[in-house]
Formats: structure tokens, C-alpha cells, sequence
């Protein structure tokens, strides 16, 4: 699908965006967490969805079981937000806020609720402040739990994502010990992508 592809300047244009994004969205984690964080740089493909998990999986190196919490956000572009991380790394998290059920039967819904306040953080900054640059106001769903200890397989399973092609924007915050590290991925379809190009070019004609 040629049309969907960006061109260099469109994915240098969406990287500079995503590290502005990145760095709002970076505060409000540090700030929930009361810790510093580290970023990544942003990284961009357009891939077909039955690679996405391996295309993640090289981006990242990911190889053991994930949670990951995934919300949609719409607006005449519209696409789906994933929160994922290593399922051995959250219970640095549970420590580092000192929750008090970290050791106990409760461990697995606090360690939950923990996951869907790091995702709610980090969507509604990235995606709101990307969306924004993009003269656009997203409009999101509730967010939801894929699952607790999902292969990357099956965080990208065809019954979940009904449309071929898919832009992948992959940005990544983590602690400095690196005992936890988040990673955002927005997936947009073919249709959203054709509307972020014209959104880009019309940046890149206004320089």
C-alpha cells in the first residue's frame, strides 16, 4: 500500500512530534512514580499486522510474557493505544510506591490498578499531545486490560485488530535501575495513516 508509506520527511516530522509527547507524558509518570525516568527515542514503521509482533519484538527485544492495556482514541484519525511491559516488571513498581499489598493475595489486582494508572498516564499525554500537534482532538475509549501474562502473539491477534496494514509508533519510559520499562505503541489503519500524512505535510508546508 504505497500511499499509506511515509516518506522521510512525514517520519522525521512524526518523530519530533513524539519526542515533545514523550517528554510531557515522561513528567506526569515521574511525577506519579516519584522517581526519574528514562526515554527512549521514538521509532516509526508501517508494518502488516501479522508481522507487528515480531516487528516489536526486534524493536524492543521483548521475549517472556507481557501485561498490556490497550485504549482507542478517535478523531478523523483513529487507532488503538498499547501500554505493554514485561509481566516480571511490574512488581518494581508495586515497591517503588510502597503498595501495601505487594506481598500479599492482593498482589495481582493492585499490581493491576497500578498498570492501568502508568497507561492512563502515559496515553492521555502522548497521544493527546501528539493528536494536538496534529490540529486534532482525540476523543478516548475506557481503557482495558488485554491481559496479565500475554505473549507479544497475541497482543497483536487478528480478532483484536481488524484492519491489514498499520502505522507503528513505538516509544519507551523506564526506571533507572531499568527494572521496569513501558513501552507505548499507537496502531493506526490504513485510512488513519493516509489522514496523518496529509496532517504532516501540512506541518512541513507551513516551515
Amino acid at each position: 500500500m504505497r500511499e499509506t508509506v511515509l516518506t522521510e520527511d512525514q517520519r522525521d516530522a512524526l518523530q519530533e512530534i513524539a519526542n515533545l509527547a514523550m517528554g510531557q507524558a515522561a513528567t506526569r509518570l515521574a511525577t506519579l512514580l516519584d522517581t526519574f525516568i528514562e526515554l527512549s527515542v521514538p521509532r516509526v514503521r508501517v508494518v502488516r499486522v501479522e508481522d507487528a509482533a515480531r516487528t516489536l519484538r526486534d524493536m524492543t527485544g521483548i521475549d517472556e510474557h507481557v501485561i498490556a492495556v490497550r485504549q482507542g482514541f478517535r478523531s478523523d484519525i483513529k487507532g488503538e493505544a498499547l501500554v505493554i511491559c514485561r509481566s516480571s516488571g511490574v512488581g518494581s513498581l508495586c515497591a517503588l510506591v510502597n503498595d501495601p499489598y505487594v506481598h500479599s493475595a492482593y498482589e495481582s489486582v493492585s499490581q493491576t490498578e497500578l498498570m492501568f494508572d502508568v497507561a492512563n498516564v502515559l496515553t492521555g499525554a502522548c497521544v493527546s499531545c501528539i493528536m494536538n500537534q496534529l490540529d486534532r482532538t482525540p476523543i478516548f475509549s475506557a481503557p482495558g486490560l488485554l491481559g496479565e501474562k500475554l505473549a507479544l502473539e497475541d497482543v497483536f491477534h487478528a480478532d483484536v485488530l481488524a484492519w491489514r496494514t498499520a502505522l507503528l509508533l513505538e516509544v519507551n519510559f523506564s526506571l533507572e535501575d531499568k527494572t521496569f520499562r513501558a513501552h507505548l505503541v499507537m496502531l493506526m489503519a490504513e485510512e488513519s495513516i493516509r489522514r496523518m500524512n496529509e496532517a504532516l505535510n501540512a506541518i512541513l508546508s507551513s516551515l
